[in-house]
């Protein structure tokens, strides 16, 4: 006899499950950005490395990035060098100064991204692309790829604020506080 299952069981698609998954890093950089005071966000652990601010700004200049290519229907990642691909949201990320500036950015990044995929559609994410070593893979992977590539820098933050001598905010809500 087959088990039952719950009637509270939501089926979502690929797509929905990796915005989901997406939503939760990013909801979890914005507390960790949060946590950080304003008057902090010039700190940098060790010569030339990124700041606070220009981690955060990192963070959303490859945000855009991914968004853009991984919804357009010719991805080559080969087709510029990567300074022309991302320089676009270089500019539009660094406009973004202030800790309030850069929280705005992250949710209305988010957010247009949410849109911009779905426009596309599971099917689009499911195409092909050449990445930038020059080899095929599916924009699936790729976006995958960029989600793991925000959690590091994520872990980054909570480095810092750890160098800074405060206490995360996953590690916070973990405890309970």
């Amino acid at each position: 006899m087959p088990a039952k299952s719950p009637k509270n069981i939501e089926f979502k698609t690929a797509l929905d499950e990796t915005l989901e998954g997406w939503r939760d890093v990013r909801d979890g950089l914005i507390d960790e950005v949060r946590n950080i005071p304003a008057s902090t966000f010039d700190f940098r652990p060790a010569d030339g490395v990124r700041s606070v601010r220009e981690l955060i700004q990192h963070i959303l200049e490859v945000a855009m990035f991914m968004t853009e290519e991984l919804t357009r229907p010719d991805t080559d990642l080969t087709r510029a060098s990567w300074g022309k691909l991302i320089g676009p949201h270089t500019r539009a990320a660094a406009r973004a100064k202030t800790k309030q500036q850069l929280i705005a950015l992250l949710k209305s990044q988010m957010k247009d991204a949410e849109r911009c995929f779905r426009a596309a559609g599971e099917i689009a994410l499911n195409q092909t692309l050449t990445r930038f070593d020059g080899k095929l893979g599916t924009k699936m992977a790729w976006f995958h790829h960029g989600i793991a590539q925000e959690m590091y820098h994520r872990g980054q933050l909570a480095t810092y604020e750890r160098l800074m001598g405060l206490e995360p905010a996953l590690t916070k809500r973990i405890r309970g506080g």
